[in-house]
């Protein structure tokens, strides 16, 4: 078979896991929606995080801004990398602390102010539009290589398969769909690191090529 054809195997495996996934997390309740029940393992739930940053609006905009910008685009990728890793450490901790599900919630209460509340919420809308733009444009141009389609029909296929995801399973869902993503990532990166250090050195551990292709 071609490589087409197994690339639509697998994609269309993938797929039909996510989508059992989340019609299997579906929630009831707003604790489920929020904060998956606050259940989901300390492994997954560091799987769901690394697979969201290797997104669309993450790893491709920053592999392209390093192809094209070579050493100081990776200015960008430390810079959103250690945003990430700050948002982690010097919030999440406490926004679960004061059971709260949403950050303005937290900021408002934390502060004992309505005004910091409505602050927080229109910095949340703008960050998160800003975010989604860049993040569905990725979907929209994978989609459209994979099915060969426009851009903008792309981008609606993305959109209506994370609704099925948010609506149905909340946070449950697209927590457990990324800890499934997170695996499929990771051998996706896999394939092409191995295939091309066994090429270049003939060595296949990227790790072990990279020394003897330097000397």
């Amino acid at each position: 078979m071609s490589a087409e054809v197994w690339t639509l195997i697998l994609v269309s495996i993938s797929f039909m896991v996510y989508l059992y996934i989340g019609w299997r997390s579906r929630v009831q309740d707003s604790k489920g929606f929020f904060v998956a029940d606050q259940d989901v393992p300390p492994i997954a739930n560091g799987a769901a995080t690394g697979a969201d940053w290797m997104s669309a609006a993450s790893f491709i905009s920053m592999a392209g801004l390093i192809s094209f910008l070579g050493y100081d685009g990776s200015i960008y990728l430390m810079g959103w990398t250690g945003g990430y890793v700050l948002l982690a450490l010097l919030l999440a901790p406490y926004l679960r602390k004061f059971g709260k599900y949403t950050v303005p919630d937290f900021v408002g209460d934390r502060y004992y102010s309505n005004i910091a509340r409505i602050v927080a919420v229109f910095a949340a809308i703008f960050v998160s539009m800003t975010y989604v733009a860049g993040q569905m444009r990725g979907v929209g141009i994978v989609f459209s290589r994979f099915l060969q389609v426009p851009i903008k029909t792309g981008v609606v296929i993305g959109m209506i398969i994370v609704a099925f995801f948010a609506i149905l399973g909340g946070m449950k869902g697209i927590t457990w769909t990324q800890v499934a993503q997170y695996f499929v990532l990771m051998v996706a990166y896999l394939i092409p690191a191995v295939a091309i250090a066994n090429i270049l050195t003939g060595i296949p551990i990227p790790q072990f090529a990279l020394p003897s292709a330097i000397l």
